[in-house]
């Protein structure tokens, strides 16, 4: 597999030739109508839609201080489902920060056609089917939805871009969660401006051209064709990660060296008054902060969860992921009493290094904005903001204090992306760190049954879920309210009647969040059977493998550490008993990388059941993937085992 390897010159193309002189590969407007019928597509019968050609052409244009990179897409899709039908409403994402440096789309023009009694028909996108979002005060989406879409149609869409970030030239997405015929993408650089590029890509390119590279104008050209659909799987990160494309970082201009070092940005962020330059000056919690345990060795981690309370309590998190301030933070902690990420965190060190403790800021990526590439020294990487405390016994921790219903010492799922980059207030002492959960997802079932002659099925079950398994069921409980919340519990038992659902914890973060509830499975009819027939296991065990292809072209990442337990107890009815005895089981992974356990006992007229499984590492790479999804094999394989309980 070709992963990610950077060129750190324009050094990358041997085939010459003209590759700006080349044809478009699309004519926008023209469509063969054979491609109207389903006679092309037989072989992409499990694919929505189609890419059939999606094509840009990126540039350098303007002068001075109107320098702008300007690029030009047409895209055409062939819808082969309903499923389809949302590739004809188009998102095209543009940053403006000021108004005279911004993003802009232009030139806009999209067709949808059908096949209307033999004869090709053609309806061109309405004004009223454009509109624009602001999503941030950074961003905003232009959105347009092609008209008339249905299964069969043919869409195609063309714009272009006009970009005042030179220092961001556009980058490429050769591959999409559908499959793509033929990509292309081709960019014309003016030799003052050189870029190092970043190639991620599991599947050959079909072309890589350069020509005139001793003109003002270098062109280049790369394209890939049928690349096979980005297969979304269980516990990924985002499909960025893992999608063939091309990244572009200015490195030189004029001459001269532009590129950053992470030194570099590590100064910048320090000497920002948005970032760090706020972080001594908190004379103003000095108050509060007196109020809390007084600073002593071995009550460290008690004061420590005590600060985070206290910003935790002052100031409440928007949830916007920035990396820079919105405000003094004096001004948020004493005025607004809320913030994004950056406000909060920010203050979370502020607060820290006002109590004593050796704190500092910590950049990093949340898992759907993608993991860093520590080879490539981009600010625009980092997307969040945490806060890392050194403790004198040599402990290390990465704390935050954007939900104060999580414990002090658990970082939120969406920051378990793999690494983070602490910045030192000195030179030299910035350095990455992994980020490293303190907790694990863990799910613990006690099911208590009684069975009666007749086949019916009584029990008590208590459930607790702990770690990351707490924070996730304590936010679901918040989200849908206890009577829906206590629906979606009763979907998991289909069959059986649920009643008597009672929540406890639901307010400590540092306990478990544990519910009991009653459920009855009743016999299909009133006489005593000779033979009955169980599965509790498979009842209350893991529904299904996660893991259901073959093959796997990227790791496993759950974030963390899991462990789900079931504990079964059956009191079997008077003159019953088993007819054989299940054997245990135990399957381990390699290098000590994860376990199951199953076994049942009897004692007298009482059978026990026990079900483990642990997973000892917060990601699993494609090598391991086949032994982790043989593991949840036979662990579903145990599980649907049956108990034979017989008369006499």
């Amino acid at each position: 597999m070709n992963y990610l390897y950077i060129l750190a010159t324009l050094l990358l193309l041997t085939l010459g030739g003209q590759a700006q002189a080349q044809p478009e590969p699309l004519a926008f407007g023209q469509l063969d109508a054979r491609l109207l019928s389903a006679a092309p597509f037989t072989g992409d019968s499990a694919a929505e839609a189609v890419i059939l050609c999606d094509y840009g052409m990126a540039s350098i244009v303007g002068e001075g201080a109107r320098t702008q990179v300007k690029f030009d897409r047409v895209t055409r899709i062939k819808i082969l489902k309903k499923a389809g039908f949302d590739w004809g409403k188009v998102e095209v994402l543009l940053r403006h920060e000021q108004a005279d440096h911004a993003e802009r789309l232009t030139n806009l023009q999209g067709f949808t056609y059908n096949l209307v009694g033999g004869q090709v028909q053609r309806q061109a996108l309405p004004e009223s089917s454009v509109f624009t979002d602001r999503v941030s005060a950074l961003y905003s989406l232009h959105k347009f939805a092609l008209p008339n879409v249905r299964e069969g149609s043919v869409i195609e869409y063309r714009y272009t871009l006009l970009s005042d970030y030179v220092f961001s030239f556009r980058g490429w997405q050769f591959q999409h969660s559908i499959p793509v015929r033929w990509s292309e993408y081709r960019a014309a650089m003016p030799h003052q401006f050189v870029y190092k590029i970043l190639l991620q890509s599991k599947y050959p390119l079909a072309l890589e051209e350069k020509a005139g590279e001793h003109s003002l104008t270098p062109r280049f050209r790369w394209a890939m064709r049928d690349v096979p659909a980005l297969r979304t799987e269980p516990y990924m990160t985002t499909a960025a990660d893992y999608v063939d494309g091309l990244t572009f970082e200015l490195a030189n201009y004029d001459g001269q060296d532009v590129s950053r070092s992470w030194e570099q940005i590590d100064y910048f962020i320090t000497h920002d008054p948005e970032l760090g330059q706020q972080l001594d000056a908190a004379g103003f919690l000095k108050a509060d902060l007196a109020r809390l345990p007084a600073p002593a060795a071995g009550n460290e981690l008690q004061r420590l969860a005590a600060v985070r309370a206290l910003v935790g309590r002052a100031v409440r998190c928007t949830g916007e992921l920035r990396l820079q301030a919105s405000a003094p933070l004096r001004k948020i902690y004493l005025e607004t009493h809320q913030g994004n990420v950056a406000d909060v965190n920010f203050l979370l060190v502020a607060a820290l290094r006002a109590a004593g403790f050796q704190a500092s800021p910590v950049l990093l990526s949340t898992r759907s904005h993608g993991r860093i590439r520590a080879s490539l020294p981009l600010l625009s990487q980092f997307n969040y903001v945490a806060a890392h405390v050194a403790l004198p016994d040599g402990q290390e921790l990465v704390l935050d204090a954007t939900d104060p219903r999580l414990p002090y010492d658990m970082l939120p799922e969406r920051c378990l992306n793999q690494q983070g980059r602490l910045i030192g207030d000195k030179a030299g002492t910035s350095r990455w760190i992994e980020l490293r959960p303190r907790h694990r997802h863990t799910h613990l079932q006690r099911v208590e049954l009684q069975l009666s002659a007749d086949g019916t099925l009584r029990g008590q079950v208590h459930e607790e879920f702990a770690g990351y398994a707490g924070a996730e069921a304590r936010r679901e409980l918040r989200e849908q309210g206890e009577r829906s919340y206590s629906q979606q519990q009763a979907r998991q038992h289909a069959g059986w009647l649920y009643e008597g659902l009672k929540v406890s914890n639901a307010d400590s973060a540092a306990l478990p969040l544990a519910l009991s509830y009653r459920l009855t499975l009743p016999s299909t009819g009133k006489q005593a059977l000779d033979l009955i027939y169980l599965s509790p296991l498979r009842d209350f065990g893991i529904p299904s493998n996660p893991f259901r292809a073959e093959t796997r072209a990227f790791p496993v990442d759950f974030g963390m550490a899991r462990e789900e337990m079931l504990v079964i107890s059956l009191s079997l009815p008077p003159g019953y008993a088993l007819a054989e005895l299940p054997r245990s089981k135990a399957v381990d992974l390699p290098d000590n990388g994860g376990r199951f356990v199953c076994s049942t006992t009897q004692s007298g007229s009482t059978v026990q059941l026990s079900s483990r499984l642990t997973l000892r590492k917060p990601q699993y790479s494609p090598a391991e993937y086949g032994q982790l999804r043989e593991l949840y094999r036979l662990l579903l394989e145990k599980q649907a085992e049956k108990l034979i309980v017989k008369k006499g």
